[in-house]
């Protein structure tokens, strides 16, 4: 029988079973600081948030990366974000989550859809991102992607918002006279100045200043150097000799260049040009925004003060450098090379590289393909004249066969249907014999380029026609000797039949 409270004691006693363990949920962590981040976005604070909002929502974090001093505009040179996709979103199974901060540790990119792209992949792994400062997303909330897209967006205004307060910054300093930033020119150094803009010590390179209220200008630079520059400037102006010859002279004695290689005379060119060698500070030449690539600026921006620190140069020595490169150029104008080109042709009845390198006046060989392409194309300017008036004959003989011919720019839209360059030449004299020179045009809107040699540059006579469709020819000069026949059978023509049947089809 029964007595108060007690078991039978056919009953035995019975453990209650335990409630099954629930499962933690598992996940990595990441942490992103920049340089210019503020000391609440630090890795260790970011360490600390995010550990304490896993452990409160059971999520055990089996590893963790960082990148100090990152920016977050790109994933370009954060290691510990690449490492975290490539390495352990892509290729492990054994996690959840990915953990971060907030949408700006994840990243400051400025298309803000790259930043939805590497959530994606996540997504795409068996893999959510988590904003802690969000927290956990509801799946059946249908604002938490609003959330998140407006956090991203804000994460690249502040950025932008940054860079424009930087460059301000940067050029407010300039105007002031200190150097803002990157290496010194050839011949300087970098001269720390405190507060009360009194020299420090010289920077050594990649050294930085401390204090914020600090300051740096430029000072003269290693002896050699300086040497080097005042030595340029002296054979340029007083010895007379050109950038090429100065560059050999420097290398014959064993002088380098910034970067340690030889000098040339673009090197000697970029001292010559370069006003802060009269002591006059230039910045914002160039603008490299937020990872973009560098481009330059027009010089109506470039900031210019003078006297910012003591040049390597008087201001009236390099102002006479200037004037001499001024009138140099003009020697390189268009007009006068031309000039000195059909000189050389009556004075000689042909033209070659030689002569043009015995003349002490004109330009070189090289020069002339500088600024024409070529020394052929530069000889057929010399008779721009005959060329003009032969593209005329050409277009009046086309005239009277086709219904319409529209003149567009320097070339003519037949029939509305494709479009044709008349390019006439003038022979080259080339020793006993001569040849036509002809350089098909590849620009997208030419369909074809009707080479017209003639007969030469007096009275000439159209001695024929060669069709070169742009999508049969390279991007290359012709010279076309006597009658190569393979050529003329592939492309001659002795009449304009060809682009006569193309306006019939």
């Amino acid at each position: 029988m029964n007595i108060g409270n007690q078991r039978p004691w056919w009953v035995t006693e019975q453990q209650s079973a335990a409630p099954p363990a629930v499962p933690r949920l598992r996940g990595v962590a990441y942490y992103r600081h920049s340089a210019r981040d503020r000391q609440e976005n630090s890795v260790p604070i970011q360490q600390e948030l995010v550990q304490k909002w896993a452990k409160e929502n059971g999520v055990d974090i089996i590893f963790e990366f960082a990148d100090h001093g990152k920016s977050g505009l790109t994933a370009e040179g954060r290691d510990g974000f690449n490492d975290m996709m490539e390495n352990w979103v892509k290729k492990r199974n054994d996690f959840d989550f990915v953990l971060c901060l907030d949408v700006s540790r994840w990243g400051r990119f400025q298309d803000i859809d790259l930043s939805a792209t590497y959530s994606a992949e996540c997504k795409k792994h068996g893999k959510q991102v988590i904003y802690t400062t969000l927290g956990m997303p509801r799946p059946d909330d249908p604002l938490y992607p609003v959330y998140v897209q407006f956090e991203r967006f804000r994460a690249a205004q502040f950025s932008k918002e940054l860079s424009v307060k930087v460059s301000h910054g940067c050029i407010r300093i300039a105007k002031q006279g200190y150097w803002v930033g990157g290496r010194p020119p050839f011949g300087y150094a970098r001269l720390l100045l405190d507060e009360a803009r009194k020299p420090v010590h010289v920077l050594e390179h990649h050294q930085k200043k401390g204090i914020q209220n600090q300051r740096v200008t430029l000072t003269l630079g290693p002896e050699e150097q300086v040497a080097i520059v005042r030595r340029i400037f002296h054979e340029f102006i007083e010895a007379r000799r050109d950038t090429e010859q100065i560059a050999a002279s420097l290398n014959h004695d064993g002088s380098r260049s910034a970067r340690g290689g030889l000098w040339n005379a673009g090197k000697i060119r970029g001292i010559l040009t370069n006003v802060m060698y009269a002591g006059t500070l230039v910045y914002n030449k160039t603008t490299k925004k937020l990872k973009t690539p560098t481009r330059k600026n027009p010089p109506d921006q470039w900031v210019k003060t003078a006297g910012a620190f003591v040049g390597l140069v008087e201001p009236v020595m390099f102002e006479r450098a200037q004037a001499i490169i001024a009138q140099a150029a003009q020697r390189y104008s268009p007009t006068i090379m031309l000039e000195h080109l059909e000189r050389l042709y009556r004075e000689h009845g042909f033209l070659r590289a030689s002569i043009l390198k015995a003349d002490a006046e004109s330009p070189s060989a090289s020069t002339y393909a500088a600024h024409f392409t070529s020394l052929d194309a530069a000889y057929q300017q010399v008779f721009r004249n005959t060329v003009h008036d032969v593209r005329t004959e050409v277009e009046t003989l086309l005239r009277r066969e086709v219904k319409e011919i529209e003149a567009y720019e320097d070339f003519l839209v037949v029939n509305r249907k494709f479009t044709v360059l008349v390019q006439p030449s003038v022979p080259v004299p080339h020793g006993y014999n001569q040849y036509w020179y002809f350089r098909p045009d590849v620009r997208g809107i030419i369909d074809i380029t009707l080479g017209v040699p003639v007969s030469g540059p007096d009275g000439p006579t159209i001695l024929g026609y060669l069709a070169l469709p742009r999508l049969l020819v390279r991007d290359r000069a012709i010279r076309l000797f006597g009658s190569p026949q393979a050529r003329l059978d592939m492309y001659g023509h002795s009449g304009l039949e060809v682009i006569l049947e193309l306006a019939r089809s």
